[in-house]
């Protein structure tokens, strides 16, 4: 039996007020709370002087105007943006505008696979689509400042162009909304991708980082084991799905219903999003068939 993830929602971060969490690390957070955004998305300033800012946020006058009172004289070398959801990226423009500086990314917004016919875009976040990088990022590019080094660490998954941040010289990772500490991601098709979110998170398993800070919530310690239980959760989260269909469960709601127990009805869709995401795998893998193509609406069946 898989280990069940304590998570930490204790994060009480005051917004629109630029705290130092860490040597030459400031965080910004946006006054954004929602079932989906927790207390709202954090941006991020690295360096002194002349610094980077990571995931400007939604497109809030109130928090664009905190992170140029925070900047004070500084000047901004890079605009770096995790994901193109719309509570990340944008306010790149507007610090663009007001800085100058160039804003890097993985690239623009786009489905992790194409749309089938009459599919829509999931949950009401959304892509941004407007944002297009001056820069588009390369996995394991080093971007340089002053007194800082961040390499580009591809994560797709939460969103096909999803990336994470490693502080080079530090134990720190720039998770975005890959790894957080105070609940799961939610991977939505066509937006996201199971089978890469899965890789992505054996992809940081990896790594040596054990200090993640992401794009909600608090700072996570001990960030190794966090993602060991994540891959557990989801592997027993497919678990949990065959066993219901082998039961005789065929459609998203059905299922929903049964692994998720006392779900907050908020978050509803995103449960559904998400089991429908551990279908899409499993169709992948010849395990589970559907008749047609694959939709929130279709009726699943084990293949053996």
């Amino acid at each position: 039996m898989s280990e069940e993830i304590q998570f930490d929602r204790s994060f009480d971060a005051k917004p629109g007020v630029a705290e130092e969490i860490a040597p030459g690390v400031r965080r910004i957070l946006c006054d954004n709370p929602s079932p989906f955004t927790f207390r709202g998305t954090n941006t991020y300033i690295v360096g002194k002087g002349s610094v980077a800012v990571i995931d400007p946020g939604p497109a809030d006058p109130r928090h664009i105007e905190a992170i140029l009172s925070a900047l004070g004289n500084e000047t901004v070398a890079q605009i770096l943006v995790s994901h193109t959801h719309r509570d990340h990226s944008p306010a790149a423009a507007a610090i663009s505008r007001a800085t100058g500086a160039k804003t890097f990314a993985e690239g623009p917004h786009r489905p992790a696979r194409e749309l089938h016919l009459g599919e829509t875009p999931p949950l009401d976040s959304g892509g941004d689509d407007d944002f297009m990088p001056d820069h588009k990022l390369a996995d394991g590019e080093v971007i340089e400042g002053k007194d800082y080094a961040l390499e580009t660490v591809f994560t797709p998954g939460h969103a096909a162009n999803h990336v994470a941040f490693a502080l080079r010289g530090t134990d720190i990772l720039f998770s975005a909304d890959h790894v957080m500490g105070w609940a799961t991601s939610i991977v939505a098709p066509p937006d996201g991708s199971m089978s890469d979110y899965m890789t992505s998170l054996h992809k940081l398993e990896k790594r040596s980082e054990q200090t993640y800070l992401p794009g909600h919530g608090g700072m996570v310690r001990n960030a190794k084991k966090l993602v060991e239980q994540y891959i557990e959760h989801r592997e027993a989260r497919e678990t949990a799905i065959l066993r219901k269909l082998s039961r005789g469960e065929s459609d998203i709601p059905g299922i929903v219903q049964a692994i998720y127990i006392g779900l907050d009805p908020r978050l509803a869709k995103a449960a559904a999003m998400t089991t429908y995401a551990h279908l899409e795998t499993l169709v992948e893998r010849d395990m589970v068939a559907t008749d047609g193509a694959l939709s929130l609406e279709g009726r699943y069946r084990l293949t053996a």
